[in-house]
């Protein structure tokens, strides 16, 4: 099945040198696809390549990255990064021009600037850093692996549930269109005892007079296009819970069409047997619904 949750929690780890680091990702129910990343001081490099990485797997859902890294080696040295400082600084004369009444800026407010201070690596090179930002971030792949494969066990489960629903609403389907099928005779006689007994003291209506309106109301209360709607959106569907890709956005649309066709039906309908089958169907639409708020 191609079905696949929103919802999952996945962990990895990793180990270089005297440094360690742990991933944990986790994902619910979303209308698109929110990534949000937290990484240490010092790593914030990583967070667009982290990002993009979900966004390679992922169509929907409230994605959550948090990186932590610690070092054998004990306690981290920090130091202030000039450049970035620097920037600050320059920026501050063209701030104060647009908001003149803002206060001075405080040292430990430029200090709390992200970037400004950042954990002491020199140990590292260029090419020393290269290769652990590869290893953590293959670990991140790992982490979204495992991440992924929760979700789609989860959809399997899912799809045995949706694909339930729509076996009861194909079953009411048949069942009221049975008793739409009765219904053109159940109008004809309504109609009749109707006109009798207000005209019980005048001649009773020609036969034909009587077929006419009998036909007016039957085409009123004529089924065949709702239920023949019901059967193409079912269908349509029982195709998407194979299809490729995501398809939450569109089995939540067809609820929408499911509900409007039933909708119609139950204000047409003129027998209270009729009736009681759209109002399951109503109810078994709305399991439907619930469900498919979770597929990605």
């Amino acid at each position: 099945m191609s079905i696949s949750s929103m919802t999952g929690f996945a962990r990895s780890d990793g180990q270089k040198d005297s440094r360690s680091w742990t991933w944990e990702v986790k994902s619910v129910n979303a209308k698109g696809l929110d990534v949000r990343c937290r990484v240490p001081g010092g790593f914030e490099r990583l967070e667009h390549p982290a990002r993009e990485r979900v966004k390679e797997r992922f169509r929907r859902g409230n994605v959550t990255l948090a990186l932590s890294v610690s070092s054998s080696k004990g306690e981290v040295g920090y130091r202030v990064n000039q450049v970035v400082l620097g920037e600050m600084l320059a920026t501050l004369p063209e701030i104060i021009k647009r908001v003149p009444d803002a206060g001075p800026p405080s040292v430990d407010g430029l200090l709390a600037l992200k970037g400004v201070i950042e954990p002491a690596d020199d140990d590292l090179g260029d090419d020393d850093r290269e290769a652990l930002d590869g290893e953590i971030l293959a670990d991140l792949d790992s982490a979204l692996e495992s991440l992924a494969a929760m979700r789609g066990e989860e959809g399997s489960k899912l799809a045995l549930v949706l694909n339930e629903r729509l076996d009861d609403i194909g079953r009411l389907c048949g069942e009221a269109e049975k008793l739409a099928e009765a219904q053109p005779q159940a109008i004809h006689e309504k109609l009749k005892a109707q006109v009798q007994a207000l005209l019980d003291d005048i001649p009773a209506l020609p036969e034909e007079r009587l077929a006419q309106e009998t036909a007016l109301l039957v085409s009123k209360a004529d089924l065949r296009e709702e239920l023949d709607r019901l059967k193409a959106h079912l269908e349509a569907a029982r195709g998407l819970m194979t299809a490729d890709g995501g398809v939450g956005r569109k089995l939540d649309f067809l609820c929408q069409e499911f509900n409007r066709e039933t909708n119609t039906l139950c204000s047409k309908s003129q027998d209270i047997g009729l009736t009681r089958i759209g109002l399951d169907l109503k109810a078994t639409i709305e399991q439907f619904r619930e469900q498919v708020q979770n597929i990605e």
